[in-house]
């Protein structure tokens, strides 16, 4: 599910400006750690410009493995495409071993109490979202990758989600209706180049 805030090319906003969402700040000063993370606290780490915080299932999920290459492909295609963040809930050895096989470089958070996801209001699912018949289409879409099954490091019950951010502003949000279901990451691509004006709140 999309929500939008701004941008010409994307979709016309479904949440109008004077309804943006602002970040607490409570959960931008929060301590991180991570891999090739360089600020100790959120805020630090996101700087001021439009990030893509991206919120994996579990590490044994193939369609984490599956969103952490399409991000990757986005950046290769695309350096000017919003830098991603992403965060799991192993430790920081658990992030180190399960990115070194997908994306070395990538900088992600360890949130194994799951306070950044429960912030960003990261969904579960149920029978129906883990095991229906979408999800094992999608799963026969990430086997043609040659992406399996692994060992479940997280709640297996996660869903992924998707917060496009920048300073204190939630600028748009994905949520995924199930298991399989991941963003489109072209509707993202170009968003820098082309969102409209971005207001901050004072702190």
């Amino acid at each position: 599910m999309y929500f939008f805030i701004a941008g010409d090319a994307m979709p016309r906003s479904t949440v109008q400006p004077e309804h943006m969402q602002i970040i607490d700040q409570q959960i931008l000063d929060s301590q991180i750690e991570g891999i090739n993370l360089l600020g100790a606290t959120l805020q630090e780490e996101m700087g001021h410009s439009i990030v893509l915080f991206v919120f994996l299932r579990h590490f044994g999920c193939l369609f984490s493995r599956e969103m952490v290459l399409n991000v990757k492909e986005m950046m290769e295609k695309n350096p000017f495409a919003p830098k991603p963040l992403f965060f799991y809930q192993g430790t920081p050895m658990d992030g180190a071993e399960f990115f070194s096989k997908y994306w070395p470089q990538a900088r992600a958070i360890s949130d194994e109490n799951r306070k950044f996801y429960s912030a960003f209001g990261v969904k579960q699912g149920g029978f129906k979202e883990m095991f229906g018949p979408e999800v094992w289409k999608c799963g026969f879409r990430a086997f043609a990758k040659g992406l399996v099954i692994g060992k479940p490091i997280g709640n297996p019950l996660t869903l992924t989600a998707a917060v496009l951010v920048q300073r204190n502003l939630l600028l748009w949000q994905y949520h995924s209706e199930h298991a399989g279901d991941l963003p489109n990451l072209s509707k993202l691509e170009h968003f820098p180049q082309f969102a409209s004006t971005v207001y901050s709140t004072p702190r």
